[in-house]
């Protein structure tokens, strides 16, 4: 018998180093470019689950949620050109997102480089600025090594996107296979002088702050960190969309520091005198375009827990720098000697009654008051249930009223993207069959994506969409509003029937108009046994969980006058 290795081709050889890394999903819209990759996945069907999507923007989306929701990369295939410039949206996802991704673009023949051939793209210099490498594969004999260092690098210090371009004739070329084991990527850990220097600034503090945030916590860094909390009485905040860190039922969370921030919140993070801040970059959003701490030098002492140094120190100059994956630092920030939180016990229950007081709903007079809608979500689903969105004012009341209490069962773009939350939702279903998937989306978000509810029934997926309908890019006209008071332009919009549309796709679907009908229709959703969708009217005034349209351009002209 012989055992001597066999010439494999270079889609074989991409499909096999997408197993050897115990990559069980890819995402794609399949291309000529990548035929080759393809064929090798139709012989091995039953270890790998192909996702055939709609669009690439959704697969790109889909690719970033399933890294989110796993700690290794995503994988999305895509063809050269067009796939490759509708798939960078997912890219530029998951590089603010600092999620692990690897797209595998198909790309024109080597002989027919540089002569600007069909569809031909330089991805080095497309991706360049929002990719953590770029590279092009045009020795077939260097696949495993290149693939390799995909995962490698995607999962490193600050996770995020890697591109890989895959000449299609390499692709049909062949080479004797190179082993190549699973990459684990090593934790960085605090050094023990650090910790000894946040205990001591932890010593002297009398209004500390603890704002969790990033990527790569596990169960156990989460367990720790909140061990850190209790045993030393501190509040918790937890960065923009990032507030499945801390359970938001804890008595020591205090809310999300993000866009449209409690004002009493955001006086607080001025006020620390101590923040402690793992995992977050503190970037734009969850500093309030860099206001909440002053640049370089916060006038808080900083602690600022990141992976990767480049970061340390790239905007704010901390007073403790920690270089450390969160888990590691989590575990050792546990293990201090306490200190005597009852000193601060007063600014957490003051933080604590701020944070109750701003997620207890006013009534309001609206026929439908999306508050109502996140109440019903709280009373009825499961701890542990997935809420995907994309970006829009309808998010804000998620944020703000929805109590995240278990890990990733928030799902959503730190980036901002619009129509991230069908494709993530399908994602999310894929991931965790047994969970409740929950997609809150916007009229506006809802259709950049909604192509992809054939992707849902196409796998029998059994979420349920909830769709706002206020007939206008409502974040849009709130800046329209506040800035050009009663100028708006280019912010309405012509909607199907969301009702038939979903149904057209096999989905069970109803409308509902008034807040009192949503918890039966949800009912009904939930027990539905597949895919369904409510569509909520909700009125052009309700633009924001503070605000009318109205109010916001009222209080606008009253400041021009």
């Amino acid at each position: 018998m012989n055992d001597s290795p066999k010439l494999r081709t270079g889609g074989q050889l991409i499909v096999d180093a997408l197993m050897a890394q115990g990559t069980d999903t890819v995402f794609c819209v399949p291309g000529e470019s990548y035929l080759d990759v393809l064929n090798a996945l139709y012989a091995q069907q039953e270890a790998m689950r192909v996702v055939v999507c709609r669009h690439e923007g959704g697969a790109a989306f889909m690719a970033e949620a399933h890294g989110k929701l796993t700690g290794r990369p995503g994988i999305c295939m895509v063809t050269r050109g067009p796939g490759a410039t509708n798939a960078s949206i997912g890219v530029h996802t998951a590089f603010q997102d600092s999620t692990p991704m690897i797209l595998l673009i198909g790309q024109v023949g080597r002989d027919m480089i540089e002569r600007e051939a069909f569809q031909e793209i330089d991805y080095r210099r497309m991706f360049g600025t929002f990719a953590k490498w770029v590279a092009q594969i045009d020795d077939v004999a260097r696949v495993p090594e290149f693939m390799a260092r995909a995962y490698a690098v995607a999962m490193s210090g600050r996770p995020g996107p890697v591109v890989l371009a895959l000449p299609e004739d390499m692709l049909t070329d062949s080479a004797f296979p190179t082993a190549m084991p699973r990459v684990a990527v090593p934790q960085s850990h605090p050094a023990p002088d650090a910790m000894r220097q946040l205990h001591e600034e932890l010593a002297r503090a009398k209004r500390p702050l603890l704002l969790l945030g990033g990527p790569g916590w596990n169960p156990e860094g989460r367990a720790a960190i909140e061990r850190f909390a209790v045993q030393n009485g501190l509040p918790v905040a937890c960065a923009f969309r990032r507030q499945d860190l801390f359970d938001n039922r804890h008595p020591q969370y205090v809310g999300e520091v993000g866009i449209g921030v409690n004002p009493e919140l955001a006086k607080a993070v001025r006020e620390a005198d101590l923040l402690i801040a793992a995992g977050t970059r503190l970037g734009e959003i969850v500093t309030s375009g860099y206001t909440l701490l002053e640049v370089p030098v916060p006038r808080q002492r900083l602690v600022h827990v990141l992976p990767c140094a480049e970061e340390l120190g790239r905007v704010y100059q901390p007073a403790l720098k920690v270089l450390s994956h969160p888990d590691p630092f989590a575990a050792a920030a546990a293990a201090l000697p306490p200190v005597d939180g009852t000193r601060w016990r007063g600014w957490l229950d003051q933080l604590r009654g701020n944070y109750e007081r701003y997620v207890s709903p006013s009534k309001r007079e609206a026929a439908l008051d999306p508050a109502r809608v996140i109440e019903v979500l709280r009373d009825t689903l499961e701890p542990d249930a997935i809420l995907t969105n994309g970006a829009g004012n309808y998010s804000a009341w998620a944020h703000r009223y929805y109590p995240f209490s278990h890990p990733h069962s928030q799902l959503a773009p730190t980036s901002g993207a619009m129509g991230y939350g069908v494709p993530a939702a399908i994602s999310a279903k894929l991931t965790h069959p047994n969970r409740q998937v929950i997609c809150l989306a916007g009229d506006g978000c809802f259709l950049m994506t909604s192509q992809e509810l054939a992707t849902v029934r196409r796998h029998g997926l059994a979420i349920v969409f909830i769709v706002f309908n206020n007939g206008m890019y409502g974040t849009i006209r709130m800046h329209q509003e506040v800035n050009y008071p009663g100028r708006p332009i280019g912010t309405d919009l012509c909607n199907p029937d969301f009702v038939q549309y979903a149904q057209s796709f096999g989905l069970q679907a109803e409308h509902v108009a008034r807040s009192e009908d949503f918890a039966p229709a949800l009912q009904r959703a939930l027990g539905a046994g597949s895919a369904a969708l409510i569509e909520l009217t909700v009125e052009t005034e309700i633009l924001t969980p503070r605000a009318t349209l109205s109010e916001l351009r009222d209080k606008a002209l009253r400041a021009a006058a």
